[in-house]
């Protein structure tokens, strides 16, 4: 096998880096030619998976998180390149829907099976694997990143408290189909898969190839009503909460004022965004 390997040096603490020696010798071991990409920045990064894509190798791995995922998936999205995953990163919440946490990746890879799954576009440029998200969460997302300390996941959790003593519900306008409606609402989740955030299940009935976006609106509730349901979503509990609608759409256009959206973690800008699903659009090595 012909294997580009897309790295993010600082993807689970450094634990990439740690783990890239050993990583290339067992795929080498196992076969495959190994190039190793590693980007100044996000910018160079992409660049040099591009370039490498279009060279057609046998697969684009990424060897990191969610963030690195998405990265590799601007460059693989609507080729006939595999995407390959080595999660390394704090969330892996496209591994985990690709049935690739808890088990050997690296054999995954060697096997050379691959699964067609969809993937989402956010206007004419961007691609995303897993979950958009705007309002509450996507707060939580700009102030966290703003945070210089606790590290790992305990900033968001320093972050989610201090956004929620200002937080109100907003008033998204939502297109889905081309059927307008408004809500007032805590926050709205597309979902191409199911989880974001390390496992949070904000859309508990997503499938990644059944050419359909999911949607998630939990409206307008109380603080402590919102704790309680937000509470239970790594378990998608919250689909029976009075104040939740879920929706099954192949287009969302998201309107509403000061909100910006975040897609497998990663920012994408402020709305109004549209979200259309693109079906078969990846191949993943499963």
């Amino acid at each position: 096998m012909d294997l580009a390997l897309l790295v993010n040096p600082s993807a689970g603490g450094g634990r990439t880096l740690r783990l890239l020696e050993p990583v290339v010798r067992r795929l080498r071991t196992g076969g495959a030619d190994v190039s190793v990409i590693v980007g100044d920045g996000p910018a160079d990064a992409l660049e040099r998976a591009c370039t490498a894509v279009a060279e057609r190798p046998d697969a684009l791995v990424a060897f990191g998180g969610d963030g690195l995922v998405h990265l590799a998936v601007q460059a693989v999205a609507g080729t006939e390149v595999p995407l390959g995953v080595i999660p390394a990163g704090t969330g892996n919440d496209f591994a985990a829907a690709m049935g690739l946490t808890g088990r050997d990746p690296v054999r995954a890879i060697l096997r050379g099976r691959t699964r067609v799954v969809d993937a989402a576009r956010i206007g004419p440029d961007e691609w995303f694997a897993s979950v958009m998200c705007c309002g509450f969460d996507s707060r939580v997302n700009e102030r966290a990143n703003a945070l210089t300390w606790p590290p790992g996941m305990a900033k968001y959790l320093v972050a989610a408290a201090g956004e929620l003593r200002s937080f109100r519900p907003i008033a998204f306008r939502l297109t889905v189909d081309g059927e307008v409606a408004e809500h007032e609402a805590m926050l709205v989740a597309v979902g191409n898969t199911s989880s974001y955030g390390a496992g949070m299940r904000v859309c508990p009935t997503a499938e990644p190839d059944d050419g359909l976006l999911d949607v998630t609106i939990l409206g307008a509730v109380g603080k402590a009503s919102f704790v309680r349901s937000f509470a239970g979503v790594y378990r998608g509990r919250h689909a029976s909460h009075p104040a939740v609608t879920m929706l099954k759409a192949r287009s969302v256009t998201l309107e509403a004022p000061d909100v910006v959206a975040y897609a497998d973690g990663e920012r994408i800008g402020p709305l109004p965004l549209t979200c259309t699903v693109s079906p078969g659009a990846l191949r993943v090595l499963i």
